[in-house]
């Protein structure tokens, strides 16, 4: 495994969702997903009444996860691309992946996992990153 997978994969294991990124009827779209790491390979959980699933599987993803928001002085980011596959992950796996979500827009989170098989993997840093304040609270 080349050196840059290993590091992908430490980063991904500190942060627990990223998006995964893929095209519906030629049109891009990007979702939130929980993330876990398994012998070299993202496995994925999302809410299958978004139907994303089903645009995914099969087919090349983009998956990206970052710290940008944590306010550390060095942002990291990693993308793995591959193509996916809807699987049932095992016992262990799914203990992994921790508690599920309530809702998911209002609905009854029911989750969906999938497999990229990484085909790319690369990681970006930006050091001495300045701290930005928002302007508006919540």
């Amino acid at each position: 495994m080349p050196t840059d997978d290993y590091r992908a994969i430490e980063l991904l294991n500190r942060t627990p969702y990223g998006r995964v990124s893929a095209s519906l009827r030629a049109l891009p779209f990007t979702a939130v997903t929980r993330h876990i790491v398994v012998d070299g390979r993202l496995l994925l959980r999302l809410h299958r009444g978004y139907g994303y699933h089903r645009a995914l599987d099969g087919n090349v993803v983009a998956y990206e996860a970052d710290n940008a928001n944590s306010g550390a002085e060095d942002t990291w980011s990693v993308q793995f691309t591959g193509t996916a596959r809807t699987i049932t992950p095992t016992p262990a796996e799914y203990e992994q992946f921790g508690r599920t979500p309530r809702l998911a827009d209002g609905e009854p989170f029911d989750p969906v996992f999938l497999r990229i098989e990484p085909e790319f993997v690369k990681v970006h840093h930006l050091s001495d990153v300045p701290v930005f304040r928002y302007a508006h609270s919540a």
